[in-house]
């Protein structure tokens, strides 16, 4: 999948121990947007209403070239398309479990905009911190050897 948004966020506040792909249904106008980089992750989520999941508060600016586009808002709520199977299974991990689930990345698979859900537990502050402690005593080592 070739990456075209990342939500760095995602990894740094959640535990993320699973992840799953979903298509998204868009308007032809946010497509081109979209592959073009303009959407933001930046704290967005995915949200269930009745028996389907939505992402929501997800940015995808305005294509420039779309003029004939009068009401447009750029953080609506799309659906997630989740085969049925795949759906159940994330809402009974959500709902027993006590996990998340958040957007970490949007990418192309074929031509198609996949989404890509991480599911996991929401870290503490203190885990925060041991998170950081390990990436700088990675960096520091990474330094010594070269």
């Amino acid at each position: 999948m070739k990456i075209l948004a990342l939500n760095k966020r995602a990894k740094y506040d959640y535990d993320i121990t699973e992840t799953m792909t979903a298509g998204m249904v868009l308007a032809g106008h946010e497509v081109k947007s979209v592959k073009q980089g303009a959407i933001s992750l930046k704290g967005s989520f995915v949200s269930f209403k009745g028996d389907e999941a939505y992402l929501t508060n997800a940015h995808i600016t305005k294509y420039k070239h779309a003029s004939n586009i009068t009401s447009y808002e750029p953080t609506a709520s799309r659906k997630l398309l989740l085969h049925r199977k795949e759906l159940d299974r994330l809402l009974g991990e959500i709902k027993s479990a006590g996990k998340t689930a958040v957007p970490t990345a949007i990418g192309l698979e074929r031509g198609l905009i996949k989404v890509e859900i991480g599911i996991g537990r929401s870290k503490k502050r203190f885990d925060k911190r041991e998170t950081i402690k390990k990436r700088d005593m990675l960096r520091d080592v990474s330094r010594e050897v070269k």
